[in-house]
């Protein structure tokens, strides 16, 4: 049985993932906007994070779909880790916002969030 387990996980490859200062997960849920505005926003972000920096180097970004939070008001919703930070209404202007102030500068949006984590 051993060597039949042995067997299994050495045709398993381990995953790599490039290392990165902030993971971006944002709702595609239906629940949290019915007309796709939240698949909009996380298919735009590459071109922003391009633009701004954040697709490379100390500050990347990575970023995530997440299809339901069960925080279904206010979208598109999305949590900034490891800041624990969450936002709402997270409009393309808004976006704008939270990559500069927040993902570029340390500075969370704070008429954006709707919750905070637990510190670190």
């Amino acid at each position: 049985m051993s060597d039949e387990k042995s067997e299994l996980s050495a045709k398993v490859v381990k995953p790599k993932i490039g290392s990165y200062r902030r993971h971006l997960l944002v709702c595609t849920g239906t629940r949290c906007t019915q007309d796709g505005e939240s698949q909009q926003l996380f298919d735009s972000l590459g071109d922003k994070f391009k633009a701004a920096g954040l697709n490379e180097g100390e500050l990347r970004v990575k970023r995530s779909r997440v299809s339901c939070f069960a925080a279904c008001k206010g979208g598109p919703v999305m949590c900034v880790q490891p800041d624990g930070i969450w936002y709402y209404n997270v409009t393309d202007s808004n976006m704008d916002k939270i990559i500069d102030q927040h993902l570029c500068n340390g500075e969370p949006v704070e008429e954006l969030i709707f919750h905070r984590g637990p510190a670190l």
